[in-house]
């Protein structure tokens, strides 16, 4: 025992910070190489209508919130985390060469779909192997190192896209996930195995450390008033803000076809860039303030920016608009543990309510893709960007009318 804790803090002290910044950097850039990009080359390079689009996001999406729990449940009992990492690297590579050589309906939608089901190993992943490699006095500052690693990812693939997109094609984007796959498996490897404590990366810590499958865990959604408001929130939240970047991009590529890819990564940059201090500052006034001021700011600014978009079509106005983004979502997603943590307190179901908003969460933006879609292809951008803010008012007038004040409750 002795043996394998003074291993595991040698081995934290030299490869394995590097490794998690790595993977966490890399990660970002497999998955930030799809995502909007795809939709704007299917539109604009393939002439997909929106509809097909939509049945291809919305499918893939709603597939990939279906195996959330089984993939974590398999990642709580595999000790082979780093080998389903690299499986999933392996299949995520895979089917984004599909796309790159076969941009048709049905490649297109299997490769989307294996995509959507193998992005859910990647954060519970990562997160588990966090624990299981950094004692719990350690956690906090790794975890935000690891969000930290993750926009930077984020902001330096949409640098690389844009360029890639520009110099190139759009097509030839996809061909990035192949070799940002390949280099974060060689990060994943270059974890030692022995280092890693499987009990503590399912939370088995502690003295109320326990996994429970049982149907009782879901009565925290049930009788907790605060979270169940702020659950339906979340999910109109991404209903209508999912689908606002892509349309954004479709619209850019409409005026600026050649410039298309270049814009819409101008568009990621400028939000992931704002996010960084938005994240900052919400971790430093969430207890001075109160949870729900700010979060009500996020929730505000998301109706205001879907109408913004309706005022021009230039390009540097949409992009300005955008820095709004990492405003509204800045916000939203920096407060989401902190309040999921505030109503959940003392119940030792956290987890179960972070997996529950989750999941609200994501069919809201897989409903959204399909929605979107049949109404610009019947009413325009303008109506697409009217349904969008309409969702957001709604959310927001919930969120005044029924969310309590979580900040001190018990």
């Amino acid at each position: 025992m002795d043996k394998a804790a003074e291993f595991s803090a040698s081995a934290t002290r030299s490869t394995i910070p590097a490794s998690l910044d790595a993977l966490n950097f890399l990660l970002a850039d497999v998955r930030g190489a799809l995502g909007p990009y795809l939709n704007v080359f299917l539109v604009a390079q393939q002439h997909w209508s929106q509809s097909s689009v939509g049945v291809v996001t919305t499918i893939g999406g709603l597939l990939g919130l279906t195996v959330q729990t089984p993939i974590g449940a398999v990642i709580d009992a595999t000790r082979a985390k780093r080998a389903l990492i690299v499986i999933a690297l392996g299949v995520l590579a895979m089917g984004a060469v599909v796309i790159f050589a076969l941009p048709q309906f049905w490649p297109v939608m299997i490769a989307n779909t294996l995509i959507a089901i193998v992005g859910d190993v990647f954060g519970p992943a990562v997160s588990a192997l966090t624990l299981g490699l950094v004692v719990r006095q350690a956690l906090a500052v790794r975890l935000g190192r690891n969000a930290a690693f993750d926009h930077a990812g984020n902001v330096a693939i949409a640098a690389a896209a844009g360029a890639i997109g520009w110099m190139f094609s759009q097509r030839a984007v996809f061909l990035l996930v192949p070799a940002c796959a390949a280099l974060a498996t060689l990060a994943t490897l270059r974890i030692p195995a022995a280092a890693i404590d499987h009990g503590r990366a399912r939370g088995a810590d502690g003295n109320s450390a326990r996994v429970s499958s049982s149907p009782e865990g879901f009565k925290v959604l049930l009788h907790n008033k605060a979270l169940l408001v702020f659950a339906i929130c979340a999910l109109l939240f991404h209903f209508a803000n999912a689908p606002l970047l892509p349309l954004v991009g479709q619209k850019l590529a409409a005026t600026h076809k050649d410039l298309a890819t270049a814009m819409m990564s101008a568009c990621i940059i400028a939000a992931q860039l704002i996010m960084l201090p938005i994240a900052l500052a919400v971790g430093h006034y969430a207890d001075r303030a109160g949870r729900k001021p700010i979060l009500l700011i996020g929730f505000a600014i998301l109706p205001i920016r879907a109408l913004l978009y309706m005022a021009s079509d230039n390009a540097a106005w949409l992009i300005g608009v955008q820095l709004l983004d990492g405003v509204g979502a800045g916000i939203v997603g920096a407060i989401t543990p902190l309040l999921i943590a505030d109503v959940t307190s003392g119940t030792g179901r956290y987890n179960v309510a972070q997996g529950a908003v989750a999941t609200m969460q994501g069919i809201g933006a897989s409903l959204s893709g399909l929605a979107a879609g049949e109404i610009v292809d019947r009413f325009g951008y303008g109506a697409a960007f009217v349904e969008s803010a309409v969702a957001a008012s709604v959310a927001l007038a919930v969120l005044v009318a029924a969310l309590p004040e979580t900040a001190g409750s018990k």
